[in-house]
């Protein structure tokens, strides 16, 4: 009656309902670890190259008094923090669960993207605020310096996405938020370079706090999403490719099982989903059958590796539930 882990009942399964699920933990554990380690990699190699060329950036739009070079550059910079506490939010959250932090440090992912959102969201403002100012007094700009490094920023940026993309910028959101830093950057390039066009062949100085403003733009709505789905996380919010209704269903629909109440569904980090839940059996003798079962379909159907269940049966469940609550 008590918390029953799906784990301890191994032993006990015959050879048929055991080889299925083995096997698609033990692929779905490689498969984890190896996408762990390319996006390591990924954010690594791409952190140096954001990094080295965000100083030449940076340089260069102050010598051709560009706006468009210095807010590419400022995103640069938060790129370049953005990679490097990415890498470090993925290195430091393989290190053990220890009996302070009994989730281990997975979820340090989820605050660094959260911090990297927020951050796209400042350098935006101070961007509309520069640009606001130069509308008024449009600045002489050095078109053909600006137009030489904004596009090589480009080509780094571009090479630096493509390095991302590598990785798992589907399922995890660390690195999602990553790529969309370095995608927003690129966006910045692309404006630069069309600003130091118009700059250069008709003379049009205001092109350069127009790219600055939508740039900015893109960025905002980049940096919710980051924010708003980190925030989800953090709050405990049921990962958006499952849905909670479907796992109830698929749970209630086994054989033997009468109710299934206080199901909780979370996730850790953005690629490791938990659940826990109580289900109403209606004969304790099958206890392990069903246990067995719900295991098999939470990992196989909806990738749910991290489970906790507890078994109840119809003359105790109200008991229980009653004191948990």
């Amino acid at each position: 009656m008590g918390n029953i882990e799906p784990h301890a009942y191994k032993q006990n399964r015959d050879h048929h309902s055991q080889e299925p699920s083995i096997k698609h933990t033990h692929d779905s554990g490689h498969s984890h670890e190896h996408g762990k380690n390319t996006n390591k990699q990924a954010l690594k190699l791409s952190f140096i190259i954001i990094a080295t060329y965000m100083f030449i950036e940076a340089i260069g739009g102050f010598m051709t008094n560009s706006l468009a070079l210095i807010s590419d550059a400022g995103h640069m910079l938060s790129d370049a923090a953005a990679l490097g506490l990415s890498f470090l939010a993925i290195t430091f959250g393989e290190r053990k669960a220890n009996e302070l932090k009994t989730f281990g440090y997975k979820r340090f992912e989820v605050l660094a993207a959260f911090i990297n959102g927020i951050t796209l969201m400042l350098i935006s403002l101070y961007i509309f605020w520069e640009a606001y100012r130069r509308f008024s007094q449009p600045p002489e700009v050095m078109s053909s310096g600006m137009l030489i490094i904004a596009g090589i920023g480009m080509l780094v940026n571009i090479v630096a996405a493509f390095i991302l993309m590598k990785g798992n910028t589907s399922e995890n959101l660390n690195v999602r938020s990553a790529f969309l830093h370095v995608i927003g950057d690129l966006m910045g390039s692309v404006g630069a370079v069309a600003a130091a066009l118009l700059i250069m062949f008709f003379g049009w100085n205001l092109a350069d706090p127009i790219a600055s403003v939508v740039v900015a733009v893109l960025i905002i709505f980049s940096a919710y999403r980051v924010t708003r789905e980190s925030i989800h996380i953090l709050m405990e919010g049921a990962p958006p490719h499952i849905q909670v209704s479907e796992v109830r269903s698929a749970l209630h629909s086994l054989p033997h099982v009468k109710e299934v109440h206080d199901l909780h569904i979370w996730a850790i980090s953005s690629d490791t989903p938990s659940l826990s839940c109580h289900i109403v059996v209606d004969d304790s003798q099958v206890n392990t059958i069903v246990i067995n079962e719900a295991k098999d379909v939470l990992v196989n159907k909806f990738r749910i590796m991290h489970t906790t269940i507890q078994i109840d049966t119809s003359d105790t469940k109200c008991d229980v539930y009653e004191q948990e609550h």
